[in-house]
């Protein structure tokens, strides 16, 4: 396939931008340039004369199919609350890939969602990659599995203790259990690397929960912290540097980070903040603004805007991107918000999130601006097919 006569976003490392060029694909992306280079074109085609093509959309952070669409209790899957520590709970397990949201997700020009289980547990289980189309078999979806550990503090964990007269009932309690199960792993992986290495010393007694926490203590994956308070922040924060996972760790929502925006630039924590349409439904979100972005922006923090479906409907992403642009973010950091730095904070910058050589030919098409409440996209590919 031949997408020419474009205006194409690369948002690649130098931020190319062919003013007139080309695209050519299959599964993967072959070839790009300006149509001074272009290769011969046939009737099948696409002309994007006057268009501009971005890389596909990301989203984050969502619980695309975690939350039955219109299906209350029955298709509630996102928090296993029986028990507030469960590492070992994978998305895989718990995402409908048939949802209709998915669907709506790709004619708004997101290809690929990071998606996982909610925040009632202080730790909620693992998240999961995935391309919003293909196969009915979410197994072929997704691009990385078991990508992120998802934490939580604040009022969420609270609230299911209080529902259930357990812990955690104080942010006291939700640190407590995190550091305990962390420290049962740290100790856990240390058995484990003595046995590999001593025949003499026997390998512990298979715990799932220590070694869903593995890959973390390993650093082959980051750590997903839902948090809104500042106070919740830097308890996360202490957390990581107390078990050396700080340069994996990624703050979730982070309302309050315009607020400590220097601190987290100087830390080099990078945060997923959204849902940006989203009123101040209770105390965690009294310093919510659309302005937080373009702080952000300012200040040198690395970040990426998520929708949280279904809180926001994920079709939502790049209206979420022109409120933002609307409070002073800029146009430049907007795209790369839900593109390239989204796919780089979530660690699947090597498929996704931009437009080069190699990578999945995911590619959305816009006559107009892509932020704009007016305008979908002309055209949607995800691994070279038209959708």
């Amino acid at each position: 396939m031949l997408i020419y006569n474009a205006k194409i976003h690369t948002l690649n490392e130098n931020n190319t931008v062919f003013e007139t060029g080309f695209i050519e694909f299959n599964e993967k992306i072959l070839q790009i340039g300006n149509m001074c280079d272009c290769p011969k074109h046939t009737e099948n085609d696409y002309n994007a004369e006057g268009n501009s093509v971005y890389p596909g959309f990301i989203d984050p952070h969502s619980h695309v199919g975690v939350w039955g669409n219109a299906e209350g209790f029955e298709g509630d899957d996102g928090n296993e609350t029986t028990d507030p520590c469960t590492p070992h709970l994978r998305a895989i397990d718990m995402i409908n890939p048939t949802d209709l949201c998915f669907n709506e997700a790709a004619k708004a020009g997101i290809t690929t969602v990071f998606c996982g289980p909610g925040s009632g547990n202080p730790i909620s289980g693992s998240f999961i990659a995935m391309k919003t189309q293909g196969s009915p078999r979410i197994d072929e979806r997704v691009i990385k599995s078991a990508s992120a550990i998802k934490f939580a503090f604040g009022e969420n964990p609270k609230m299911v203790g209080r529902e259930k007269s357990d812990s955690p009932l104080t942010r006291m309690g939700t640190a407590a259990i995190i550091r305990e199960q962390l420290h049962k792993a740290k100790r856990y992986l240390e058995t484990v690397e003595k046995s590999e290495n001593d025949s003499e010393i026997d390998m512990p007694e298979y715990d799932i929960k220590c070694e869903a926490l593995l890959p973390l203590l390993r650093g082959e994956i980051n750590a997903h912290a839902h948090c809104h308070r500042t106070d919740d922040i830097f308890t996360a924060v202490r957390l990581a540097e107390e078990f050396g996972f700080s340069e994996r760790l990624v703050i979730i929502h982070a309302t309050d980070s315009a607020l400590i925006a220097d601190e987290l630039a100087k830390l080099q924590i990078p945060v997923i903040i959204g849902p940006v349409i989203c009123d101040r439904s209770k105390p965690e979100l009294a310093n919510h603004s659309i302005e937080t972005a373009g702080v952000l922006e300012k200040c040198g923090v690395r970040f990426a805007i998520c929708t949280d479906h279904p809180v926001v409907p994920v079709q939502y992403l790049p209206l979420s991107t022109g409120l933002a642009i609307r409070a002073g973010l800029s146009k430049e950091k907007a795209i790369r918000s839900i593109t390239i730095d989204a796919a780089e904070i979530c660690g699947i910058s090597a498929c996704v999130g931009s437009l080069e050589i190699g990578k999945d030919a995911d590619l959305v098409i816009f006559s107009g601006n892509f932020y704009d409440v007016l305008e979908v996209p002309q055209t949607v590919f995800i691994n070279g097919k038209r959708v």
